[in-house]
């Protein structure tokens, strides 16, 4: 055995040529299934699947669905729309349907051009069914299309069984997907029954006259849903009490000759409002569930305040003193919102939120005159609206009232530096501390100052990991924070006085660069180590700003458009889609931040500080234990912890995106 060489130390982990491993077809989803979907349970891979059918009747094919829930766990999904090809691809010289499933982005809906096979789909990722198939020990797939019927089988992600094709289909079409999840990517292999069948209704209400089936192999119960009433039917199902006024529907969608949005591009929605109950909202895209809302039903909410606030202001019903806002319009309101964008941009693969920011603009636009004519055609419904919004923000002034008066006693001289927000509202309010006084300037001066304050940081502040609780204060910049925030630091499990807290989101606001990143981490390591419980309670968020601005000029009847991106994927892909529009490379231009300093007051409203479009991460402890996390941190942020440190980036530093 050989000895090191004298004066070197030995090591385990080597970082050299052999040390860089590239994941090949389905490999990256199965070693970090969790980046591509939900781990808890095997629901989001069949959805999937059940989305695909529903985007062939979206596109104008099929009358059906059927789902099967086998006693073995297997989930069967078939339908009746054009089916899967079967033929070889072009290029690729395999059958398509081999590529669907076995390829990461790829599939029939990056195809936006006019005519193109899925126009309107549930977004652009191209990794859906591949992901099912990546995370299933096994998977049987039929289709009918042209005369006959053709059959592949799956395992563990791979081809088990080529395509076999027999004739004798007839004109049947469609397709028949068998999926077993695989156990072990799961917190449980058993697929939630109540949650899937809540999402095969909902495709039955956003596709009316369609009929779903679902049959429980496991109980023998069988159910089925046609709402040829639509959205208005399954809403006022789902109340919980009784309506103050009669529903309002709007159905609006571009047509071929608008400037703005692409032919077929709009949503369909209807709202009630009621007195009592917990509201029920409901909204969608391009038929995807999106539970955690976004720009769309941002949209929603600003048609329903503007178009009610100009009622009340025609008719003079505000009462003097009384301020409106937005929430006290929507608190009693419930809704469900169906819309239909031609590129649909989500937060994660899990598709939750939309972010899409031109989907505020197409929502608000096209729902906001129709619910302005209705309330001018009934204006004893409008009445009663303007009625229960003003008494919302009457009790919201007296809660608001009431907070003041218990903190009155014992306030302390805010920084000079914080340029605070006028609401009173802890629960409503936003403190954004920001890196450098020029992008301070630039905040201060885009912001809502109704409800969002700013505090400007000088440089970077203090490595506050192994700083004593009662030394804190020596550092200007952390006192600054703490009495901004209106706690004092504390432990996990120390009592505190959430009165005084004065606001309820602490937004991290920092340039998209390395700097900026080092200054998130000592602000989460201040925190983390010395305000636990603001993080334990959601309190924390971490704002993103975009790396890039994409300036394109009008042509034909679209006029100019300003687009933003968060980094280089998301700006290959906005390239991409602007291609697929027939714009010419040489017709955009690519503009770098260096810093949010170089944003106007109206772009860093626009991308960072407006809560209908920016795009804000909450911080969580995720799944490590909080011990775990702590010993993490204290290998990052410890001053004795230097050695730790090379071995954990000589091991880890292959992973490192550099921005240089």
């Amino acid at each position: 055995m050989t000895s090191p060489p004298r004066g070197r130390t030995p090591r385990t982990g080597d970082y050299a040529e052999a040390s860089i491993r590239v994941l090949k077809g389905l490999e990256p989803v199965r070693q970090r299934p969790g980046m591509y979907t939900r781990t808890d349970s095997p629901l989001h891979i069949v959805q999937e699947v059940i989305d695909n059918a529903a985007d062939e009747f979206l596109s104008g094919f099929g009358k059906k669905i059927e789902v099967t829930l086998h006693k073995d766990g297997a989930v069967t999904v078939e339908d009746d729309g054009r089916g899967i090809p079967v033929g070889l691809h072009p290029e690729e010289g395999v059958p398509v349907v081999e590529i669907v499933f076995t390829r990461l982005h790829a599939g029939g809906k990056f195809d936006k051009r006019a005519g193109g096979a899925y126009a309107f789909s549930g977004g652009l990722h191209g990794v859906g069914v591949s992901v099912t198939n990546a995370l299933a020990q096994r998977m049987d797939v039929t289709v009918w299309r042209e005369g006959a019927e053709h059959t592949i089988g799956f395992a563990g992600g791979d081809v088990r069984t080529k395509l076999a094709s027999e004739p004798g289909a007839g004109r049947r079409s469609g397709t028949r997907i068998t999926v077993w999840p695989d156990p072990k990517y799961f917190d449980t292999p058993n697929v939630p029954v109540d949650e899937l069948e809540r999402l095969l209704r909902s495709k039955a209400v956003l596709l009316p006259g369609t009929e779903v089936r679902f049959v429980n192999e496991k109980t023998g119960v069988e159910r089925r849903w046609r709402f040829d009433g639509g959205l208005k039917e399954y809403l006022l199902q789902s109340l919980a009490a009784e309506p103050a006024v009669p529903p309002f529907e709007a159905s609006a969608f571009a047509s071929a000759d608008d400037a703005s949005f692409a032919e077929g591009e709009g949503a369909d929605c209807v709202l009630v409002w009621t007195e009592e109950g917990a509201p029920t909202r409901e909204s969608y895209v391009n038929l995807i569930p999106t539970p955690a809302g976004g720009t769309h039903e941002a949209g929603l909410r600003e048609a329903m305040f503007t178009a009610l606030r100009a009622f009340i202001d025609a008719h003079n019903l505000l009462p003097k003193g009384v301020k409106l806002l937005p929430e006290d319009v929507f608190a009693r309101a419930s809704f469900v919102l169906s819309a239909k964008a031609l590129d649909p941009q989500f937060q994660g693969q899990v598709k939750e939120r939309l972010n899409s920011r031109d989907a505020l603009r197409l929502v608000a636009g096209l729902v906001r005159p129709q619910l302005e004519f209705w309330l001018n055609q009934h204006p004893e419904h409008g009445r009663k609206l303007a009625e229960m919004a003003i008494a919302q923000a009457q009790a919201r002034a007296r809660a608001g009232q009431r907070v003041e008066k218990k903190k009155g006693s014992a306030v302390a001289v805010l920084p000079g530096k914080l340029t605070d927000c006028e609401s009173t509202d802890v629960a409503r309010n936003e403190i954004f501390l920001v890196e450098g006084d020029s992008a301070g300037g630039s905040a201060k001066m885009g912001r809502d100052k109704e409800f969002q304050a700013v505090l400007p940081l000088r440089g970077k502040v203090l490595n506050t990991w192994e700083v004593e609780r009662d030394r804190l204060f020596a550092n200007a910049e952390v006192h600054d924070i703490a009495v901004a925030l209106g706690i004092d630091p504390h432990g996990p499990d120390d009592a505190i006085d959430w009165a005084s807290l004065r606001y309820g989101k602490v937004c991290i606001l920092a340039d998209a660069d390395v700097d900026g990143s080092h200054i998130q981490v000592l602000l989460l390591t201040l925190f983390f180590r010395h305000f636990p419980q603001l993080v334990t309670r959601g309190h924390v968020c971490v704002a993103r700003p975009p790396l890039f601005r994409v300036d394109v000029p009008a042509a034909g009847k679209r006029p100019a458009r300003r687009l933003y991106c968060l980094d280089d994927d998301e700006l290959q892909a906005t390239l991409e889609k602007l291609a697929d529009e027939g714009v010419r490379e040489s017709a955009w231009s690519i503009a770098r931040f260096k810093g949010l300093g170089e944003m106007s007051p109206e772009q860093l409203w626009e991308t960072t500080l407006n809560p209908d479009t920016r795009r804000l991460l909450p911080v969580t402890l995720g799944e490590l234990a909080a011990a775990e996390t702590a010993a993490t941190m204290t290998m990052l942020m410890g001053r004795g912890e230097a050695a730790q440190r090379r071995a954990w980036l000589e091991e880890r530093g292959n992973e490192v995106e550099v921005d240089v």
